[in-house]
């Protein structure tokens, strides 16, 4: 996934109401850009950290700068949570997701289960589909190890219930984690952030759904999947 347009660098101020981020840019502007990320952003959002940000001119945007990077443990991490479907898609229409190849048809928000979405749902002639449900990672607090969530889900834990329950029905379906940051070997739930999802994931793996991770490669230009993690429940 490329950004269409330079990244500019700068400094964060603040991220408050979940969706908003104050920034110094090194032009010495103050600005307000969206904060794409529900999360709490745990470790990503102390004042001063290194930031760059995209600038949009669409004039329907209400705020037209998007944070995109922070400088992190000694890296860089994507905080913009809208990037890992695209990522996701990309990676598979390319070849880079050999566990998920092979299938003629990719088809994105597919309605399914109750209530629910599918964020890439693949589909071949002559085999079962795959439901893919893609997450962003981003949280570190020990060296080496990626956790989600890094805040209560509770839909997180509705949407391994629907994997599941398309198992029970002869689907395939494949949790998958994009970490956003290059400092990670192993992804494990953050059973202390939020016990019951944890719980959510080990029953879906037992229930067979397939759990991947993998980080990515980031710089100022593009964030793109790198390299499969280990995954421990």
């Amino acid at each position: 996934m490329q950004f269409t347009k330079p990244l500019q660098p700068g400094r964060l101020i603040q991220r408050y109401k979940r969706f908003l981020a104050d920034l110094e840019l090194e032009d010495g502007r103050t600005v307000t850009a969206h904060c794409p990320n529900p999360g709490s952003m745990m470790g990503l959002k102390t004042p001063g950290m290194r930031a760059w940000v995209s600038e949009h001119d669409d004039p329907k945007r209400k705020l037209k700068f998007t944070l995109e990077l922070v400088e992190a443990d000694g890296g860089l991490v994507a905080i913009n949570t809208m990037n890992p479907n695209k990522i996701a898609e990309e990676a598979v229409g390319n070849g880079d997701l050999p566990c998920l190849g092979g299938y003629e048809r990719v088809r994105r928000e597919v309605k399914y289960g109750v209530n629910s979405r599918i964020d890439l749902l693949l589909e071949d002639d002559g085999r079962p589909p795959a439901y893919v449900e893609v997450k962003n990672c981003h949280l570190m607090r020990t060296p080496g190890l990626a956790e989600f969530p890094d805040s209560v889900t509770t839909r997180g834990a509705k949407h391994l219930a629907e994997l599941s329950g398309m198992v029970a029905h002869g689907a395939r379906a494949v949790q998958l984690f994009i970490v956003q940051r290059t400092d990670c070997q192993v992804l494990s739930p953050a059973r202390d952030l939020d016990p019951k999802y944890a719980d959510a994931l080990s029953a879906a793996a037992a229930a067979g759904v397939e759990i991947l991770a993998y980080d990515c490669a980031i710089d100022l230009t593009r964030v793109t999947l790198r390299r499969q993690l280990e995954v421990r429940l």
